[in-house]
């Protein structure tokens, strides 16, 4: 099953990928991180391993693993 890396520190919370996730396994995270930006963060779930999510990110937050 593929797998979602998401630097919590890189990303600015735009939640492009959220639009983009066709499996909806991206959420906004509940905590900021040290800039005071809510995150996203993978469910952990059924990833298709599109790379959407890592495509569609500004800021390269985003690594999927096959």
């Amino acid at each position: 099953m593929p797998k979602i890396t998401i630097d919590k520190e890189r990303c600015k919370g735009c939640q492009l990928c959220i639009l983009y996730c066709p499996k909806g396994q991206i959420r906004p995270d509940k905590n900021l991180n040290k800039k005071g930006i809510q995150p996203v963060v993978f469910l952990g779930g059924d990833c298709s391993g599109c790379k959407f999510c890592a495509i569609i990110c500004p800021d390269a937050a985003i690594e999927v693993y096959k």
